[in-house]
């Protein structure tokens, strides 16, 4: 977190990235899909939202890559803490990041018309899934990133896997549009789930079930990786 103090440049990607995409969706597909930017934008703006989550916590992976390249997790090895406390904080201190974008996208899907039906209280639960999807997705990139010490790299592997995964989903288009055997694998995309639960839970409609099946994911990665992260970090 003290990186934004000492690198201020690192908002610029945070908050032009999420800015860029909530404005050029909206106004560029708004019309041709939902008939007015105003409609389009009540469907949008949750699913934009996983996605900025997603796509920010690439960083992660590219930050973690860069600190055991200067030799910084050297020094960690040497302190009398737990081991998988570096990974932990690394990926707690992104939800700042994650919060600061989800704000900003909020923020202009509010002045562009966007009314979340459930209100305040929605809203403040939305973001609590948010933040449990981020600190889930976290733990793919952190892994990347004690596999992959080129900082690039982790960048250009991340977004190869998430491009396709995050675009084959609900985000931006209902699943009834598309053909059958693309429409199968969207159904059970994780991130379709996730976006369907964030839309749920903003229109104040989501049930148990839809929140429960967008927690899976991330439950599962943070039960599986965060023991492989150790392990990687022992190994190496």
């Amino acid at each position: 977190m003290l990186k934004f103090r000492h690198v201020p440049e690192q908002l610029f990607d945070l908050i032009m990235t999420p800015l860029m995409f909530t404005l050029l969706f909206t106004f560029v597909f708004g019309g041709a899909l939902a008939g007015s930017t105003s409609d389009y934008l009540q469907f949008f703006l949750p699913g934009i939202l996983v996605q900025t989550v997603a796509f920010n916590a690439v960083y992660s992976g590219m930050g973690l890559s860069t600190d055991l390249g200067k030799g910084l997790f050297d020094r960690f090895r040497s302190l009398p803490i737990w081991q998988l406390s570096p990974f932990a904080g690394l990926n707690v201190g992104d939800m700042l990041r994650h919060l600061i974008a989800g704000a900003i996208i909020l923020g202009i899907g509010l002045v562009l018309g966007y009314c979340p039906e459930a209100g305040l209280p929605g809203v403040v639960v939305a973001f609590v899934l948010l933040l449990a999807i981020g600190f889930g997705i976290g733990w793919v990139f952190i892994v990347l990133g004690l596999l992959i010490r080129t900082p690039t790299t982790v960048m250009t592997l991340g977004f190869t896997v998430l491009f396709p995964v995050v675009f084959a989903s609900n985000i931006m288009v209902q699943p009834e549009t598309m053909p059958d055997w693309l429409r199968a694998f969207v159904e059970v995309n994780p991130i379709s789930l996730m976006t369907t639960a964030m839309r749920g839970l903003m229109a104040g409609t989501a049930t148990p079930g839809q929140i429960a099946l967008a927690l899976l994911a991330p439950a599962l990665l943070t039960a599986i990786l965060a023991p492989v992260t150790l392990w990687l970090y022992r190994r190496t």
